[in-house]
């Protein structure tokens, strides 16, 4: 197995949820990758199997203590450990394309998944975790974001999705987003597919492709139009 994922989380019953079913589920049925999960409040140190605390300074919620966490992922990944260790943030990095990529060439992922209103700094930079953010919003805990990572990852591994082919024109894979698809029936609604499509001149198609996946990047992503027109 190259590929294995562990979760450090205070609600291990949610996985493996939805990356246990279609092809992701059927991928880790089959050996193509891994999935483990720790429960944060085994490394409590009382007998209340405490795991956070007030804010330092004040304010509002609790915050993970660096104590308990550290011990969890010195237990789950020790030095020699090769895997990333990622928390899951709405101040971290946006996840890209590009960074799933990488992750799915590498060993796997320690994922820590934050709740409440966020973890000791200490921890972050003693055990250098990397803040990833899956989008401009806030949700209750990192579960949900760490799935959504590891679907992202999984879906590029040998032997899951199928054909590498499958992956070429997807949206993001090569800086634009994907173009319109269409199938059978012929008319729906008094809607034709696009005449070109079926035309069976696949160089037209694939220029016409291309065309609308253009159109659609400048309308709906100027940011990625803009990084795609500075591409050589």
């Amino acid at each position: 197995m190259s590929f294995h994922a562990a979760i450090i989380t205070l609600f291990p019953d949610l996985f493996p949820g939805p990356l246990g079913a279609s092809v992701i589920g059927r991928g880790m049925e089959s050996g193509a990758w891994g999935l483990e999960t720790h429960f944060l409040r085994d490394y409590a140190k009382d007998k209340h199997r405490t795991v956070d605390d007030t804010p330092s300074g004040g304010g509002a919620g609790m915050v993970l203590r660096a104590d308990i966490l550290a011990a969890a992922l010195d237990h789950v990944a020790p030095p020699a450990d090769p895997r990333p260790k990622i928390l899951m943030s709405p101040r971290g990095t946006p996840l890209t394309q590009a960074r799933v990529r990488e992750l799915a060439a590498g060993p796997g992922a320690v994922i820590v998944c934050g709740r409440f209103e966020g973890v000791d700094q200490r921890v972050i930079d003693a055990r250098g975790l990397e803040e990833i953010s899956i989008g401009d919003y806030v949700l209750a805990g990192g579960e949900v974001a760490a799935m959504v990572l590891l679907e992202a990852v999984v879906r590029l591994l040998p032997g899951v999705l199928g054909a590498a082919e499958s992956h070429a024109d997807e949206s993001f894979e090569n800086g634009l987003l994907e173009y319109p698809h269409y199938t059978r029936p012929q008319v729906f609604e008094g809607r034709d597919i696009p005449q070109i499509l079926t035309s069976g001149d696949h160089g037209r198609i694939e220029t016409w492709r291309r065309e609308q996946s253009e159109a659609l990047t400048r309308a709906r992503r100027p940011d990625l139009w803009a990084r795609a027109r500075q591409k050589p």
